[in-house]
């Protein structure tokens, strides 16, 4: 196949058009985020009289999440330059009036429950009355008049609430064990149905439909989580649903007809299994007529009548639509980038390969069109978190990267998610050590698979990748010619200092997984890259948010300091008004368009030389 055109920087990392659809409760109105002004702003489509509205004017920030609270009534969050103190806001689809705050500014809110079948009320949690504390709190609609509901005693870390919306359990922490919370009424304290070590995982999902139990995915005495439904009086679970080799990722139910539809997890990519045979059913009515792309169901009315339709590939961001069941039509929305034609983008596909110590190592290998697939230039890409994964689908930096003639190199080392305890537990105080090895061995598979071309591959990565990064052109110079660092930690001591105040309940699990800087102090210097900073002699261009409350700036001033010391060329793009990555679209282009270059710079593709002939 010939390689594709160069396609434009910009169209990859553009805002879409339109996106998040979600239809509202009583199904009268369609809610999106559009880019006015090249900020992600709230609109509305009244579906009885198709007049579409735009409800909100934010020129600063994008919006970052909205729901509904009732029929008419969405509520909305945006932070501030970056910070992640999102604030709520309330806006009205059927009045022309301006948005109205209901959290205070400097403070962190989200959502507990919106309770759309109370019209009058929704739950919210904020962190204003203490930084590392959230409590709940009952907003009422539509003045945004708010109501304290529970107050957080010290150590509660997320709240649930039932079917009728009343707040009766919570996940506690206490050093390093985890407790799940319960109360049978909203007037009883809660109590503790169960305490365990953070290594056992009991993450409450939803209660059963008589309010009595909980489902959960639970990994108790076993290596994976699996969907359990749990008598909150004893404690004991029954096991719903698990997989053989991966984690149970998540559970879906039906209000109305008070079961559960459907259950996913990954294996390369997202798969289902369908307890509801109705939902079966509508998953097969679409497959049939969306093809091959994998769809998942974001919204639906109360009714479900009515359900917004998200599809996606590897080489496809994907389109929304609209399914009304009871006339069986199905209408689109918008394609989410319908300037990039899916034939020019490359297949993402899965690979594996053994660590120097035995564990299996999943990943993905994506490799330009048009090229042969030996001795390429290849960018590495670990994965943020580090405790998330990579999954299969669309990505606008690989598909820009592969498009410019690379092949790009993703892995879920160990401790990447939903492959089990113990790979995540293989881990715990081993950054830069062997999860750091994990990421060589992919790169001396690449080799040994004669993809990569030796002299020419790069690293880069954001967060914890960015971390990766470092630590790669610190402790494995000889296998990068440059790398990009992307909000990434330079230097242990000093991150574990400057963690949100929100995460100060869980420093004893942090300390735990990473090393506490008092007591393993020479551990954490001993894998902290900025002490490294004279074994790196590759080019290194780092980016960062001056206001990131998660990577602090300080981690990545102390790494270009060090390497402009040393006169290793190095590039620093730094925003005053952005965060843990730049969300405003101008940025955006500025960092990838900086990115590019520098890759051309070292990397030296050949794609030109490829679509010449």
């Amino acid at each position: 196949m010939p390689a594709p055109p160069r396609i434009p920087l910009r169209d990859f990392f553009r805002n879409p058009e339109r996106a998040a659809f979600t239809v509202s409760p009583d199904g009268n109105y369609l809610a999106w985020l559009a880019p006015v002004q090249h900020r992600m702003n709230l609109f509305v489509l009244n579906r009885r009289t198709g007049e579409e509205c735009q409800l909100t004017e934010e020129t600063e920030r994008d919006i970052s999440a909205y729901e509904w609270a009732n029929n008419h009534l969405l509520l909305y969050a945006r932070d501030t330059g970056g910070d992640e103190n999102f604030r709520l806001a309330l806006v009205d689809a059927a009045a022309r009036v301006p948005p109205w705050w209901v959290t205070p500014e400097g403070a962190r809110a989200g959502v507990v429950d919106p309770l759309r079948d109370r019209s009058g009320e929704a739950l919210i949690t904020t962190n204003e009355r203490r930084a590392e504390l959230f409590d709940v709190y009952r907003l009422l609609l539509p003045s945004g008049e708010r109501e304290l509901v529970v107050e957080n005693p010290g150590n509660v870390v997320s709240w649930l609430t039932d079917h009728d919306g009343q707040v009766r359990a919570a996940v506690a922490v206490e050093g390093t064990d985890t407790s799940l919370l319960f109360r049978s009424e909203p007037t009883e304290p809660f109590r503790t149905v169960l305490t365990v070590d953070f290594r056992t995982r009991i993450e409450p999902l939803f209660f059963s439909f008589d309010n009595q139990r909980l489902y959960a995915l639970s990994n108790r005495g076993r290596d994976r989580l699996a969907l359990v439904l749990l008598d909150l009086e004893t404690g004991e679970e029954t096991v719903v649903f698990e997989h053989p080799e991966v984690d149970v990722a998540g559970a879906h139910y039906s209000r109305k007809r008070k079961l559960i539809t459907h259950i996913h997890f990954v294996t390369w990519k997202r798969e289902y299994v369908f307890p509801d045979p109705w939902t079966a059913a509508l998953y097969e009515r679409l497959q049939q007529e969306l093809g091959e792309y994998e769809i998942v169901l974001v919204s639906h009315d109360c009714e479900e009548q009515l359900f917004v339709v998200r599809t996606y590939s590897d080489r496809s961001l994907g389109a929304y639509w609209l399914y009304d069941v009871y006339h069986d039509r199905l209408q689109k929305l918008a394609d989410l980038s319908p300037w990039l034609q899916e034939e020019w983008m490359a297949p993402m596909r899965p690979i594996q390969y053994r660590s120097r110590d035995g564990w299996i190592i999943h990943g993905y290998l994506t490799l330009p069109i048009g090229l042969p697939p030996k001795n390429l230039p290849v960018v590495v890409h670990p994965h943020g978190g580090p405790w998330v994964r990579d999954t299969w689908g669309f990505n606008p930096i690989v598909q820009f990267l592969a498009n410019r003639g690379y092949a790009i190199f993703q892995m879920n080392f160990r401790g990447s998610t939903g492959y089990g305890r113990a790979f995540w537990e293989a881990s715990f105080k081993q950054w830069g050590r062997a999860m750091q090895n994990d990421i060589t061995d992919g790169v001396l598979w690449l080799l040994e698979q004669r993809i990569a071309d030796p002299k020419r591959i790069a690293i880069y990565g954001g967060s914890y990748g960015g971390y990766a990064v470092l630590a790669g052109l610190a402790f494995t110079p000889e296998l990068y010619a440059c790398g990009v660092d992307f909000v990434g930690v330079s230097n242990l001591l000093t991150f574990m200092q400057t963690i949100p105040p929100y995460w100060e309940p869980l420093r004893p699990m942090l300390y735990a997984m990473v090393g506490d800087p008092e007591k393993e102090a020479d551990y954490l210097r001993e894998v902290s890259p900025v002490f490294y900073a004279d074994r790196i002699r590759a080019p290194l261009l780092v980016a960062q948010g001056a206001r990131d409350p998660r990577v602090n700036i300080n981690e990545s001033n102390q790494i270009v300091e060090a390497l402009r010391r040393r006169n290793v060329p190095v590039e620093y793009i730094v925003k005053e008004d952005e965060g843990h990555g730049f969300r405003n679209e101008e940025y955006r282009f500025e960092f990838y368009e900086a990115m590019e270059r520098f890759l051309e710079r070292y990397l030296a593709p050949a794609t030109d030389v490829a679509r010449a002939t």
